[in-house]
């Protein structure tokens, strides 16, 4: 069953790598692949794969008749980057099952686990449930012990998972990150209506990182150095992002709250980046590294 789980994932992640790819051409490939055993792709076992995959991995793997390729199609907007992260996610792990005698030079981090608690959260957030865990807060010398949460969404930020949800004793919208819980049970006797007015997507959408506030958001404007640009463009900081790129230097604008989380990123840049607008963010900005200065005078 492992086999041809892979076999299904392979399947779909090399049409959406190619694009547009014929029978012939998957069939060279998959020979090349680590579950063939040096076979071909029999035309019945691809369209076995094919219908599996389908069902499997919520994606349409259709033909264009007049070229006899295949190709995917499916969900947009969030739900076809939760398939293209779940499939990426995937393919990686069948990749590092695959490494042999090479593992010694596959290095990886080392990424907090969130399967203990995430499958519970989203069973949560399937039944509408209310969950209760104790948590261990970076900015409490105490464990809080038994915190009661309407989950709302989840969120990865930066290789952690987070639940933000309805904290009715404090009566907020919090955030908690799943790496800090213990003792986490689904309340199947609490249940609780998500309000028709919340958008996950809009929760966070003036917002980089995990952090968001009430302040409005502002204009801000960041003088790129020419590296830092390309990494910037590669792996955009806000969706509101534009670039104008100048001879020496590019200039990044946005729209966003400032936030802790957007701060500490800025920072992270050192002299790569120069905040130009918001006088307020320059002023936090210029402040934060005079301080970090003054250890090092």
């Amino acid at each position: 069953m492992r086999n041809a789980v892979n076999g299904y994932i392979w399947l779909v992640d090399t049409i959406r790598r190619y694009g547009r790819i014929t029978f012939s051409e998957l069939s060279d490939l998959w020979k090349e692949s680590p579950y063939s055993g040096g076979h071909k792709l029999a035309r019945r076992t691809f369209h076995t794969y094919r219908n599996e995959a389908e069902q499997l991995l919520d994606v349409n793997i259709n033909c264009d008749r007049s070229t006899y390729e295949y190709y995917i199609s499916g969900q947009g907007g969030e739900g076809r980057r939760l398939q293209d992260w779940l499939l990426d996610t995937m393919a990686v792990n069948n990749a590092l099952r695959n490494v042999g005698d090479v593992a010694d030079r596959v290095l990886l981090e080392n990424v907090p686990s969130a399967r203990e608690h995430l499958p519970v959260i989203i069973d949560a957030l399937k039944q509408n449930k209310v969950i209760r865990f104790s948590y261990k807060s970076y900015a409490r010398s105490q464990r809080m012990a038994g915190v009661e949460v309407e989950p709302y969404f989840v969120k990865i930020f930066k290789q952690l998972w987070y639940v933000i949800g309805y904290n009715g004793a404090d009566g907020k919208i919090k955030t908690y990150a799943l790496d800090r819980m213990s003792d986490l049970k689904l309340l199947a006797d609490k249940s609780f209506k998500l309000p028709e007015e919340f958008n996950p997507q809009e929760f966070f959408s003036d917002c980089f990182g995990i952090i968001t506030n009430q302040n409005e958001p502002k204009k801000i404007v960041l003088r790129v150095e020419p590296t830092q640009a390309k990494y910037f463009r590669a792996l955009p900081l806000h969706h509101s992002q534009q670039e104008m790129v100048h001879d020496s230097y590019s200039i990044f604008t946005y729209r966003m709250r400032i936030t802790y989380d957007l701060r500490e990123e800025l920072l992270s840049h050192g002299s790569a980046i120069e905040v130009l607008e918001p006088q307020e963010l320059k002023t936090m900005i210029g402040d934060e590294l005079e301080r970090a200065l003054k250890l090092y005078r």
